[in-house]
């Protein structure tokens, strides 16, 4: 029996481009380097947002609400495979109307000693299945009118991730409605991201 392949995130430098990969379970620090990232808002038929809670097991901000799924890419894959990879291994879902919202979002966040530190664009996406949480990953959810779980955002009545808080204001100034949110230019993704595939 062998051991899992560990798995590896990509570190960039201050433009976001690629300059090697470090183990996920071990980038987390004190002084943890920029590494690629994603953030998913899944929305139901009737337009409401996915919430999640971030298991207790995770190293970095632990228990916090926050979108529907955070993942990163692997060294070389596509953001939209990546994206769709960590909703179904997450959040049991299965993802329609992929769209690139805010391409050039980062965050330098600390809290309990771990610091957070990546290049982290925002996509949105209709989910087509129930979710079915992996438990190391998620310990609760929930769906949520997106106007709702905005103001409670904006006006401090819900606690979540800086991340999510920071995304919220960004998304908002997109429009007040998800639908109405522009879909984003990929060319602005940090070059970190393999060009998508032209058609054939």
């Amino acid at each position: 029996m062998t051991d899992a392949i560990p798995e590896l995130v990509v570190l960039l430098d201050a433009a976001g481009a690629a300059i090697g990969t470090a183990r996920k379970d071990t980038v987390h620090t004190a002084d943890t380097p920029l590494h690629l990232a994603f953030s998913l808002y899944a929305f139901d038929a009737s337009d409401r947002l996915l919430l999640t809670q971030r298991a207790a097991s995770k190293v970095a901000f632990p228990l916090l609400w926050t979108n529907s799924v955070c993942g990163h890419p692997a060294p070389g894959e596509p953001l939209e495979s990546a994206v769709r990879r960590r909703a179904r291994d997450e959040m049991g879902l299965e993802l329609a109307e992929l769209r690139l919202v805010l391409p050039q979002f980062r965050y330098r966040e600390e809290l309990l000693g771990i610091v957070e530190h990546e290049a982290c664009p925002v996509l949105v996406a209709r989910a087509i299945s129930a979710p079915r949480p992996h438990p190391q990953e998620v310990a609760a959810w929930e769906w949520m009118p997106w106007a709702d779980f905005a103001d409670e955002v904006m006006n401090g009545r819900r606690p979540v991730s800086p991340w999510c808080a920071a995304q919220v204001g960004q998304l908002l100034a997109l429009g007040a409605a998800p639908q109405d949110w522009p879909t984003a230019d990929p060319r602005l993704l940090p070059p970190a991201i393999p060009s998508p595939a032209p058609p054939t």
